[in-house]
């Protein structure tokens, strides 16, 4: 049995530890701690020569991937639906089993041989470049004629600049999940065989036509007879999981004969990037899985009055079933009808945006997938989140590292950007970085010198897609996920409001967290912002407090925040409290010697004392602390200087 032990890290924001322990004790599916190491031990579970090899530090060629995908996530999962062995065995298991590989096998590799052929013609005789729109076209029809597990390939391929160039990837982008729907009576069938007993003995009525199709299940929407609820039925595709298993085989064993390309290219083997892409496939298949995503996004937003999460109903839920709260909101396709509500644009769009940035960086749990079928605007300002069956987790190490990143945009180190890039995974172990220095700098600089107004992650993800087509860098799946949950959000932002500023709500979220969040990890990264070549930026500190103070003014405006009759779990910050940082930050320069000498320093900088910054400062908080009773307990000591001298370091 391998055993994973964190040996660093701790988890301090309350909510990721009670979601991190739910996922252990309830769903046996992620184990997320930080590691830097593994310890594996012998049992009976485990095959002599494998442990052999984990423990000589050279793995076996099956599990060797996913143990890297585990040491660059910073987790670890002792219980997976995915392994190359277990796809494998559920393949070779039969003889029929083995035909019908064989038989898809040869469909594959003769449709994709002709579209080579063609690529290489067209190299031959030079019209390479002028066919590519045509091409592009024609490869996105062949991964639709081969299949849903093509259809998803090509969808992950939609936003791996690393693997395909950009030209290719814009086609891909509008690879349509769309498929025609299967019969009535087959889903009901499925739908019934769940439950263990007749349709209408728990729906009183179920629509005639599907909601929407896809290529993994089909959506239904119904009554509950008990309760008069409207629900809404999610079915898989019947005869899915077989073919699923037959396709991540074949694109294993083609991917095999790749490794040498794909680690001159991309720094690392292709079946890596096939376990990542085999690995998201298998879960969304398992729809049990769905709806513990579903629980666990539920508990992250319990307390935010701005977004709703559908309720699952378990007992009439199961594997290849799944009945949720129906949502009865506006899709954001549609801006007319949003506006026609009388629903407020602009507050919608700052509800969405701090919804995005909090699962992405407080929750290290986001919608992998966050289309605009899938996301409701409800009439009472609030944002609704559907279909949970593709999402990403990073671990608390990722977290870190990303906020680390944006500490080092922000202070221009663009060494240190290059040097996140191999923490993350993006950059093998060990590659030299220096080449990528000057890209990375001029890509920031020109993006950030426009400022906020004309700042958008569309424009900085070109010129990234160029950086990394060009350089042995590999966009691990969870950051690809980011990467388009950014853009998605963003496009759908740009399409109710073509003037909206992403980064204008943005900013001022960070500034909040920076400011406001407790964790050691991020008084850390913000006396980081604060200090620039040893000096005390003040007038960052302004911008901070200013952008602060907006996004809570901004968030206390939203109309969804006005709606009686609501829980009153529900916490609602009328303003920006400060008081813990202050305190903070008045124990720290009492007990650490380097920060006290630093900011004395930065009173009398260039000869004079900067009373004026002081005041600056001092006025923009005056009305968000107490700073009598601040000082009164910082001098009283009423928490020992030890334990935060401890929790500072």
């Amino acid at each position: 049995m391998e055993v994973c032990v964190a040996t660093i890290g701790r988890i301090h924001s309350d909510t990721e530890g009670l979601r991190l322990n739910r996922e252990w004790n309830r769903r046996q599916r992620h184990e997320l701690r930080t590691l830097s190491t593994f310890r594996i031990s012998n049992s009976a579970s485990t095959t002599p020569s494998t442990s052999s090899a984990l423990l000589l530090g050279k793995p076996s060629l099956g599990s060797s991937a996913m143990e890297q995908l585990d040491i660059e996530r910073g987790v670890c999962i002792p219980f997976r639906k995915y392994t190359p062995e277990t796809v494998r065995n559920k393949v070779l298991e039969s003889r029929g089993a083995i035909l019908s590989l064989l038989a898809r096998g040869a469909k594959i590799v003769w449709n994709l041989g002709l579209y080579w052929s063609a690529l290489t013609y067209d190299c031959l005789v030079g019209r390479d470049e002028e066919v590519v729109p045509y091409r592009a076209r024609q490869l996105r029809n062949l991964l639709c004629d081969l299949g849903p597990s093509f259809i998803k390939a090509g969808q992950v391929l939609a936003n791996r600049p690393d693997i395909i160039r950009e030209d290719y990837m814009n086609e891909l982008c509008i690879l349509q999940d769309d498929v025609p729907p299967f019969p009535n009576q087959v889903a009901f069938a499925i739908i019934e065989d769940e439950l263990g007993q007749p349709l209408e003995k728990v729906f009183s009525k179920i629509s005639s036509q599907t909601i929407a199709a896809a290529s993994l299940g089909q959506v239904y929407r119904a009554t509950l007879r008990e309760t008069g609820e409207d629900v809404a039925i999610k079915v898989q595709r019947p005869g899915i999981e077989p073919i699923i298993y037959r396709d991540l085989f074949l694109f294993r064993t083609l991917a095999s004969f790749l490794n040498g390309i794909s680690l001159q290219k991309l720094g690392c083997n292709a079946e890596l990037i096939v376990d990542e892409f085999g690995e998201k496939l298998l879960e969304e298949l398992d729809y049990t899985l769905e709806a513990r995503n579903i629980e666990d996004f539920i508990e992250n937003f319990k307390n935010d009055p701005t977004v709703k999460i559908p309720r699952v109903y378990k007992k009439l839920s199961g594997s290849r079933v799944l009945v949720m709260e129906w949502i009865d909101g506006i899709r954001c396709t549609d801006p007319q009808a949003i506006k026609e509500a009388g629903i407020d644009v602009n507050g919608f769009l700052t509800v969405g945006v701090s919804a995005a940035l909090r699962q992405l960086l407080e929750f290290g749990l986001f919608h992998g997938d966050p289309h605009p079928g899938n996301i409701f605007a409800m009439r009472d300002g609030r944002i609704a989140y559907v279909d949970f069956g593709n999402v990403a987790v990073l671990s608390q190490q990722n977290k870190q590292i990303l906020i680390d990143a944006v500490v080092h945009a922000v202070n221009e180190d663009y060494v240190e950007m290059a040097n996140d890039f191999t923490r993350l995974g993006f950059l093998a172990s060990g590659t030299d970085v220096s080449p990528i220095i000057p890209a990375l700098e001029a890509i920031w600089q020109n993006s950030s010198g426009k400022g906020l107004s004309d700042f958008n992650f569309r424009s900085v993800t070109g010129k990234f897609n160029q950086l990394v087509y060009q350089y042995p860098i590999r966009i691990p799946e969870r950051f690809s996920l980011v990467i388009r949950s950014l853009l998605t959000q963003e496009g759908i932002c740009f399409t109710l409001k073509p003037d909206f500023k992403f980064l204008e709500v943005a900013y001022p979220y960070v500034a909040k967290r920076l400011l406001t969040d407790p964790n050691p990890a991020l008084r850390e990264r913000l006396i980081q912002v604060l200090f620039k070549d040893g000096v005390f930026q003040w007038k960052r500190l302004e911008n901070l407090i200013v952008l602060a103070k907006e996004n809570v003014a901004k968030m206390n405006n939203n109309p969804a925040l006005q709606v009686k009759n609501r829980s009153m779990n529900w916490q609602v910050q009328k303003k920006l409290d400060l008081t813990d940082t202050i305190r903070d930050g008045a124990r720290m320069f009492l007990v650490d010697a380097g920060i006290r000498r630093q900011l004395l320093m930065a009173l009398t900088e260039d000869s004079k004392l900067h009373i004026q910054e002081l005041f600056d400062v001092y006025r923009l908080v005056q009305d968000e602390i107490d700073i009598s009773s601040v000082a009164l307990e910082v001098l009283r000591g009423e928490i020992s200087l030890p334990c935060f001298v401890a929790s500072c370091k």
